[in-house]
């Protein structure tokens, strides 16, 4: 049995998330399914994070444990032919040991999510990028995000249906920039809480359209209250960036 740790990239448009989903496709079920068609074994695909449905990834890290004798390249190749149409692809593939988990080895996780700051409707980046029209102070955002970096209680970010046993979580990066017509909200911390990051997201943009005082972001953090959210943002504008590992450094 060889294990192989994977490097996806996959528009989440068309799943129900990246975990094997009962009710719709899923980014899961797309490469076991490849997997098979390859080697003949039910195989699982175990990942460094989740993704809800809509969102998109650059470089998830992914592992799969193959009994057939494959060289990486060639399961690579193979996995690509095979997932098609989906949108979905692996972008490096090479043999890991035995004790290298995707999602229990990892120590840090990254994401960035993409708002289209304009009127005009999207054409080539549609379902991409969360449009939102009204001018935006990413400034304002920023230095609103600063309030959350940290070791706090999230419990306020946090989706009602999430699984981690604990709200508290250290958000190592928050960062509020734009270029152009774009403006991109950096995020990097070890874990993140169902929803964090959207939650977040969509409170900075409350501030940057001026419907929140900068104040209100800390504030709603303090009430470790769901209720005192003031928006979550959608999917589709969210993206896995990275996930890093002890061998990393």
């Amino acid at each position: 049995m060889t294990r192989f740790a994977l490097t996806i990239e996959f528009d989440g448009t068309p799943f129900f998330g990246l975990q094997r989903q009962d009710n719709g496709p899923s980014v899961q079920q797309s490469l076991e399914d490849a997997a098979y068609r390859v080697t003949g074994e039910d195989v699982r695909l175990h990942s460094a994070g989740r993704t809800d449905a809509g969102v998109h990834a650059l470089a998830m890290r992914s592992h799969m444990d193959i009994e057939k004798d494959i060289a990486p390249f060639r399961l690579m190749e193979a996995l690509n032919s095979q997932v098609r149409p989906d949108p979905v692809a692996v972008t490096h593939c090479e043999i890991v040991p035995d004790d290298w988990h995707a999602r229990f080895s990892c120590t840090g996780r990254s994401y960035v999510y993409r708002i289209a700051n304009r009127r005009a409707p999207l054409t080539l980046e549609r379902n991409r990028l969360w449009q939102v029209p009204q001018e935006l102070d990413h400034e304002a955002m920023d230095r609103a995000a600063k309030a959350l970096v940290g070791l706090h209680d999230f419990t306020t970010f946090r989706s009602v249906h999430c699984q981690s046993q604990s709200p508290v979580k250290t958000l190592d990066l928050l960062d509020v920039e734009r270029e152009g017509e774009e403006v991109r909200i950096h995020s990097a911390a070890r874990s993140f809480l169902h929803h964090q990051v959207r939650s977040m997201v969509g409170c900075l943009a409350l501030v940057g359209m001026g419907r929140w005082g900068e104040e209100r972001v800390a504030e709603a953090l303090e009430a470790k209250d769901r209720q005192a959210l003031g928006l979550n943002a959608p999917p589709h504008g969210l993206y896995f960036v990275e996930a890093t590992y002890p061998e990393d450094a």
